[in-house]
């Protein structure tokens, strides 16, 4: 089996009001090669963390094949949602816990989408802190803003 190809995913979503019209964009570098492939895109009526996952969903969505991704994003709801709160959520029945209760768990079909295609590929999450100066992370940040900006 050939070693998988590394690549970088940098994801960003952004909304005008929460919920609003939102917008998802997405940069896919492909390590050795620099090659670079975006995308972006706008749903009329959605939610930030909407926006945020839809831009991780399609970023890995777009690779034909196993890779290891190092996902780079500001959004400390994916990254927390990847790394901590997926497994407990599937463990639990997709139910997460709220003020001693069961709760459905927020945006549950995307969530289910990405953990279908974190089942394909090795990824490891990279926080960067939003608006600071981040090339990639301002550049998919301007393309979810203008990608909405039909809706309003």
């Amino acid at each position: 089996m050939p070693p998988l190809s590394e690549v970088q995913l940098f994801a960003d979503g952004a909304c005008s009001g929460n919920p609003g019209p939102g917008g998802w964009a997405f940069i896919l570098r492909h390590v050795k090669t620099g090659k670079e492939k975006e995308l972006f895109g706008a749903e009329r009526e959605t939610t930030n963390n909407r926006m945020e996952l839809t831009a991780v969903i399609r970023g890995l969505e777009t690779l034909t094949r196993p890779a290891c991704v190092e996902l780079v994003t500001d959004s400390t709801y994916v990254g927390k949602g990847v790394s901590e709160w997926l497994p407990k959520w599937k463990q639990n029945g997709w139910r997460r816990r709220e003020n001693g209760r069961w709760a459905e768990v927020k945006n549950e079909d995307l969530w289910r989408q990405l953990d279908s295609l974190l089942l394909k590929h090795r990824v490891r999450f990279t926080h960067v802190r939003g608006h600071s100066g981040h090339p990639e992370n301002e550049r998919c940040d301007t393309m979810a803003v203008a990608a909405y900006q039909k809706f309003r």
